[in-house]
């Protein structure tokens, strides 16, 4: 590790404003801050005292996102091999899932880190840690099929439009990598209209099957058939779907690391789950409602989208109501929306749009009740 840091310091000189290649100081500084913690400190007379940065927030975040995703590539295996008929070993299913999803992730982290050094640069400011999660979250949301070039223009869309053009890491309204999965389902409707997903493909096997085939998901055999697959085997992943929101046992894994190292806030997510089967247990029973928490992206989107620190509520109280009203939009948008099956997507954005609303309408009663206490103390 010394190694590095006596490199980095020899380096600094070149890429500090005013050195040869100064120009490109904020890439320096974004590889030099991944590599090691900065030297900076704070000189103000009041501030916290705390080892917990954005990078270490962002590492916990993805160490969550590790069990869901180690699912995905086996499941990806694993619906492949079902559909040709494979007798494929557990590692093929692994490797086979891996094979698909490396170039999503490369693509994801490629236009959108090129991006932000670029911002970085012109704007003279650093590169933040922020997209090291975007990144790896865009890719788990979306289809395993998804052409690359489709996936490139979502990624610039979300960064551009969702994040710099609002200030960058922790200015932008709206989830960035809900943003991207926004942007595929309304510029390219055929590409995840959230009633199939692909499950087979051209290749070595192509003799076996004319071209490639989707399975429908939960929802969609929900709703066209009235019917659904086991509650366990829904609850374990192993169905079609989106690359990292089949298995919630496995996103439950991560909410639980999330929750002890206080990352992501319990209140919201407990809060999603309350909203869903309260609408749920009204319009169509608790059984059927229970279905709706382990179909589609409703755990993922419970645990990492909604509990998003910089789109989400601010204030205690706030996130209980935030969390809430996602829960019960989803459903209702499951349920009544027959041209968009999933639901959680638009529930979440919407109450990105709404959590300011939320917050201050929070803040004001709470300043409306100690006026009172006030008034009553003379």
């Amino acid at each position: 590790m010394n190694w590095i840091l006596k490199t980095m310091d020899k380096m600094r000189p070149t890429f500090s404003k005013g050195g040869k290649l100064g120009w490109l100081h904020s890439t320096f500084d974004a590889f030099e801050s991944f590599a090691a913690v900065p030297a900076t400190t704070t000189t103000g007379k009041v501030h916290i005292k705390d080892c917990v940065d954005i990078k270490r927030v962002m590492s916990v975040v993805l160490v969550a996102l590790f069990p869901a995703f180690c699912f995905g590539m086996w499941n990806t295996g694993d619906q492949h091999s079902l559909a040709f008929g494979l007798q494929w070993g557990f590692w093929m299913k692994v490797w086979y899932g891996f094979y698909r999803i490396l170039p999503l992730i490369l693509v994801s982290y490629i236009v959108g880190l090129g991006i932000e050094f670029a911002v970085a640069q012109v704007r003279g400011h650093e590169v933040n840690e922020g997209y090291l999660v975007t990144g790896f979250l865009i890719p788990m949301i979306m289809p395993i099929d998804v052409p690359l070039w489709v996936l490139a223009l979502a990624v610039a869309f979300a960064v551009i439009f969702g994040k710099e053009i609002f200030g960058g890491t922790g200015m932008n309204i709206w989830n960035p990598a809900l943003l991207a999965r926004a942007f595929v389902f309304f510029a390219y409707p055929s590409t995840i209209t959230g009633d199939s997903v692909w499950i087979g493909g051209l290749g070595r096997h192509a003799d076996k099957v004319v071209d490639g085939f989707s399975g429908a998901t939960p929802l969609a055999q929900l709703a066209d058939t009235g019917t659904s697959p086991d509650f366990l085997q829904m609850f374990i992943g192993n169905i079609p779907g989106s690359f990292g929101e089949t298995s919630t046992i496995a996103i439950l894994l991560g909410a639980v690391l999330l929750i002890w190292t206080g990352v992501a806030s319990w209140k919201i997510m407990v809060s999603c789950v309350a909203g869903a089967l309260a609408v749920g247990t009204l319009a169509i029973g608790f059984d059927a409602s229970l279905n709706h928490l382990v179909m589609g992206g409703f755990a993922f989107g419970a645990v990492f989208m909604a509990t998003d620190p910089v789109s989400s509520a601010q204030t205690e109280t706030g996130k209980w109501i935030y969390g809430f009203l996602i829960g019960v939009m989803c459903i209702v948008l499951r349920l009544f929306n027959p041209g968009y099956r999933e639901g959680m997507m638009l529930a979440i954005l919407l109450m990105n749009t709404m959590a300011p609303l939320i917050d201050w309408c929070v803040v004001r009663k709470n300043i409306r009740r100690r006026e009172k206490r006030a008034v009553a103390a003379k």
